[in-house]
C-alpha cells in the first residue's frame, strides 16, 4: 500500500474527524475532509511548478500544519520529500539539497531561505485544487532522509512507500491504537521517527495530530490538547521527571513523604508485587502527575537513545506507560518496540513485522518490508550495509531475552546523544585536529546531553588556547555537534599504550575506559 492510498482511505472513512490541529494562541483545526481540500490546493501549486513523479523537493521547516499538508501533497503527487533539520548550518543544508537533486526547496522562514538562496515559502504554495492521477507503486520512493555517515558525510536513505505504511500497520496491530487517539507531535518531522510514527501512523488510523509550537509551549499544550499518545526521546522524559522531582522537593514534608511512598508502592505494583496502598496513593498523588500530561495519556513511546531504568520506573510508578523502541533511519525508525502487555523496559521490545537476527559477532541484522531501498547515489555504501541476502547490518550489538531484544553495545562509532541526535565523531575530530595546537582529539557523548572531547594538546598549548580553538570549530557546525566541555590529556595516544590501532585509529573503548573518571566529570 502507498501513502497516497493511506491518505485517501483516511479521508474516505474519517472525513468528518479532526485530522491536524494546533492549540493555544491562534489555534487551528482541520477535519480530514478540510485537510484533503488544502492538500489538493498544494498539489495544484506543485503541478504548476512543473514537478513530476520522482522529482525531489527539499523541506526545511519546523513542524506545522502547513508542512504536514505539503508532505501529503507530495506523496499524493508521487514526489519525493527530502526533509532537512532546520538547525543544520548552511553548508550542511546546501550539501543535502545538492546531493539529493532537489528541484524545489520549501522553507518556513527568511533564516532558512538565506541558507539556500532560491526557495519557496510553505505558505505560498496555494493554487486551484488538482488531484494527481499519477500511478504510484509500493516500491516507489516517498522520502530521502539523510543520516550521519561515519565519515561525517550525510547519507540519504531512500525510503519507499511500503516501508512507512508497513510500520504504521504493525504498530496499529501491536499497540492497539485507533481513530480516537490524539497524537501530540513535538519531535522534528525531519527525523524518521516522528515522520513515520507521529505523522503516517495517525493518518493510517484516522486519528488526530496536534502540532506543538515548541518545547516552551509543550506543558500548556499537553493540558489543553489532552493527548493519548506522544513520541518522545529519553532526554525529554528525564528532564520532565527531574522537573517534577524538583517541584516536589519544595513541597511540605508531608507531601514529599506521600510522593516518595507513591513511587515506592507504584513501582512494586508495576512489577506485579504486593502494594496494598498503591490504589489510594495513585488517586491522591499519581493522578496529579498524569493530569500534567492532560489526564488521558495512554502511551509515551521512547526512541532515539537508551532509556535509563530509573526513568522508566518513575513513569511506571505514576501510572504512565513508557514503551521503549528501536530502529534506524534505514529501517523506517519503528522496527522493534515493547508491547503494553509485555513491557520489558530494559529491552527495546519485539520486532514489528521485521526479521531480526544476530550475526556471529552479535551485530543486529534486520530484513523486511520496513527497509530502505538503499543510499542515494551511494551503491558501494548500500552494498556494505545490505548484504546479498537482504540483511541490513545495523552496527549495533544485541542479545535476545525471549522475544525481546536488548542493545548491549555499538559496533560503529556513531554517537547517539541523549536527545536522539546522531553525530559522526570523526568529522568533529578532523576539524579539531586541523588546529596546530591540537595533536589528537577524541569526541564522545553517547547518551549525554552534549558532546565532550579529550584533547592531547600540542607542546606549549594551554587550556585557554585550546578552548579558543574548540570555540572556533563550534561556530562551523550544527548546535548539536558542538563540543561543550573538554579535558586535556597529558599522555599522547600511541600503539604502545594501547590507545591506537596499527592503522593509527583511536581505540575508543580503550580511551573511554582509561579516562572514565575524567569523562564522568565532563558529563556532569
Amino acid at each position: 500500500m502507498t501513502l497516497a492510498a493511506t491518505l485517501r482511505d483516511a479521508v474516505r472513512h474519517h472525513g468528518a474527524r479532526a485530522a491536524f490541529a494546533t492549540v493555544g494562541k491562534e489555534a487551528q483545526s482541520l477535519t480530514y475532509d478540510a485537510a484533503w481540500e488544502r492538500i489538493l490546493r498544494v498539489c495544484g501549486a506543485l503541478e504548476a511548478k512543473g514537478l513530476t513523479k520522482g522529482d525531489r523537493i527539499a523541506v526545511i521547516a519546523e513542524n506545522a500544519i502547513e508542512v504536514a499538508i505539503l508532505d501529503w501533497a507530495a506523496y499524493l503527487s508521487g514526489l519525493v520529500v527530502v526533509p532537512i533539520y532546520p538547525t543544520l548550518p548552511a553548508d550542511g543544508t546546501r550539501y543535502i539539497v545538492e546531493d539529493s537533486g532537489a528541484k524545489l526547496v520549501v522553507v518556513d522562514s527568511e533564516k532558512q531561505a538565506a541558507k539556500v538562496g532560491e526557495s519557496v515559502f510553505v505558505k505560498e504554495l496555494d493554487a486551484e485544487p488538482f488531484e494527481p492521477a499519477v500511478e504510484i507503486g509500493d516500491e516507489d520512493p516517498c522520502c530521502i532522509i539523510y543520516t550521519s555517515g561515519t565519515t561525517g558525510v550525510p547519507k540519504g536513505a531512500v525510503m519507499p512507500h511500503r516501508a512507512f505504511v508497513h510500520v504504521a500497520d504493525f504498530v496499529e496491530q501491536s499497540i492497539h491504537l485507533g481513530a480516537d487517539d490524539v497524537f501530540l507531535s513535538f519531535l522534528p518531522m525531519s527525523h524518521v521517527y516522528e515522520r513515520v510514527a507521529g505523522q503516517v501512523l495517525p493518518v493510517r488510523l484516522g486519528a488526530s495530530i496536534v502540532y506543538s509550537r515548541g518545547l516552551a509551549f509543550l506543558q500548556a499544550e499537553m493540558k489543553e490538547a489532552r493527548p493519548t499518545v506522544m513520541m518522545c526521546i529519553p532526554r525529554f522524559l528525564e528532564s520532565l521527571r527531574q522537573r517534577i522531582l524538583d517541584r516536589v522537593a519544595k513541597d511540605k514534608p508531608i507531601k514529599r513523604k506521600l510522593f516518595g511512598w507513591m513511587l515506592a508502592q507504584g513501582t512494586k505494583r508495576a512489577y506485579g508485587k504486593f502494594a496494598p496502598f498503591a490504589p489510594m496513593l495513585d488517586a491522591v498523588v499519581a493522578k496529579k502527575v498524569r493530569e500534567g500530561f492532560g489526564g488521558r495519556l495512554r502511551y509515551l513511546v521512547s526512541g532515539g537513545a537508551a532509556l535509563a531504568p530509573e526513568v522508566a520506573e518513575f513513569y511506571m510508578a505514576t501510572g504512565l506507560t513508557v514503551l521503549q523502541g528501536y530502529g534506524l533511519t534505514e529501517t523506517s525508525g519503528g522496527s522493534i518496540v515493547n508491547r503494553p502487555e509485555n513491557n520489558k523496559f530494559w529491552t527495546v521490545g519485539e520486532p514489528l513485522g521485521m526479521e531480526v537476527r544476530l550475526a556471529d559477532d552479535g551485530e543486529i541484522l534486520m530484513r523486511g518490508p520496513g527497509l530502505m531501498l538503499g543510499y542515494h547515489n551511494l551503491p558501494e555504501e548500500t552494498a556494505q550495509s545490505i548484504d546479498r541476502e537482504g540483511w541490513f547490518h545495523t552496527g549495533d550489538i544485541g542479545a535476545f531475552e525471549g522475544k525481546n531484544l536488548k542493545i548491549t553495545d555499538r559496533k560503529k562509532d556513531l554517537i547517539v546523544l541523549g536527545n536522539g541526535k546522531n553525530v559522526a565523531p570523526q568529522k568533529i575530530e578532523g576539524l579539531l585536529r586541523v588546529s596546530p595546537l591540537i595533536q589528537e582529539a577524541v569526541v564522545l557523548g553517547d547518551g549525554m546531553d552534549y558532546l565532550i572531547a579529550l584533547v592531547v594538546p600540542a607542546e606549549g598549548a594551554d587550556e585557554k588556547a585550546i578552548k579558543k580553538e574548540i570555540d572556533a570549530v563550534n561556530r562551523t557546525v550544527a548546535p548539536f555537534e558542538a563540543v561543550k566541555r573538554f579535558a586535556l590529556v597529558a599522555e599522547p595516544f600511541t600503539q604502545e599504550n594501547g590507545t591506537l590501532t596499527p592503522t593509527l585509529k583511536v581505540k575508543r573503548k580503550v580511551v573511554s575506559e582509561r579516562y572514565k573518571d575524567v569523562i564522568a566529570g565532563l558529563a556532569r
